[in-house]
């Protein structure tokens, strides 16, 4: 069974930084697409930032580009999401999925319900 740990998320003030990780155990991560994605109450689930670890390619989504990196300790089998000059509304609960590569990061971040290994989510709290 494949088990996603996540640590991280809290409070910042606008304009501050949070680090989220996503701990991978049971497997690698080598041949899966990883993301990061964040529902805000009353919205849907969106996602915020896919790669395929096989091939290296990297999506973000428009409104966190510039701001927000992936990255990952391949050894580790963990997953990041540093988040920089957040926003209100970058505000959520934020999941960490992995799934086959079936499709292309940028398609399958754009379509959550293809993803089906979740970590139990993280709240990020936006408030000044």
């Amino acid at each position: 069974q494949l088990q996603l740990v996540q640590s991280g998320g809290g409070l910042v003030q606008p304009g501050g930084s949070l680090s989220l990780s996503c701990k991978l155990d049971g497997f690698t991560l080598d041949f899966y697409v990883i993301g990061w994605f964040r529902q805000a109450p009353g919205k849907e689930r969106e996602g915020v930032s896919c790669f395929s670890n096989e091939t290296g390619h990297t999506y973000y989504r428009d409104a966190v580009k510039g701001r927000f990196t992936i990255s990952r300790d391949n050894a580790k089998n963990t997953v990041y999401l540093q988040m920089n000059s957040l926003k209100y509304e970058d505000a959520g609960v934020y999941y960490c999925a992995v799934e086959r590569p079936v499709f292309g990061p940028r398609y399958m971040c754009d379509n959550p319900p293809v993803f089906t290994s979740w970590g139990q989510g993280t709240q990020v709290t936006v408030s000044s």
